[in-house]
């Protein structure tokens, strides 16, 4: 694949559990991760914070203390339509609250979708702000994380969950 037009900014930021990875365009986060991202090979990359990552950092900084439970942050991340639609759902689940992967797939209108909706959690490219820690097995047990299951573990105990 050839590299787009687009440009994205990039940072790399502490947070209790790790690096984070941040990238934006002008006009929107496009990704949190905990490492590098690899579709970035497809941008042109700028190493600079803009207002975008500046607002991102400082609601990421007070959902770490303590003084944050929701994200407003402008959200542009690519997938499919199924993706988006996990992705968007994802967004209702409240601070503190966790849903399994079959309530996740009721909730999107197909019961019967746990497993792509498991798979398409996985692929959430806006981890913490799109909270994808929220969803745990039916079990209760944590099932896997991008961040690894110590941040997810770190994410849940932060909210209260666990």
């Amino acid at each position: 694949m050839r590299p787009s037009n687009t440009t994205l900014y990039f940072q790399q930021s502490e947070s209790p559990f790790g690096k984070i990875y941040i990238y934006t365009t002008d006009q929107a986060l496009k990704a949190v991760l905990f490492k590098a991202w690899s579709k970035a090979n497809d941008h042109k990359i700028i190493q600079q914070e803009n207002a975008i990552i500046k607002n991102t950092l400082k609601q990421l900084s007070e959902y770490f203390v303590g003084k944050r439970r929701q994200f407003d942050l402008p959200i542009d991340a690519d997938g499919t339509e199924f993706q988006q639609k996990v992705w968007q759902t994802l967004c209702e689940i409240p601070f503190g609250q966790s849903w399994n992967y079959g309530q996740l797939a009721k909730a999107i209108g197909n019961k019967n979708a746990s497993r792509a909706v498991g798979a398409a959690n996985g692929k959430n490219p806006i981890s913490i702000i799109v909270p994808c820690h929220r969803v745990i097995g039916a079990d209760g047990s944590l099932t896997g994380y991008a961040g690894g299951l110590a941040a997810k573990e770190w994410l849940l105990k932060h909210e209260g969950i666990i």
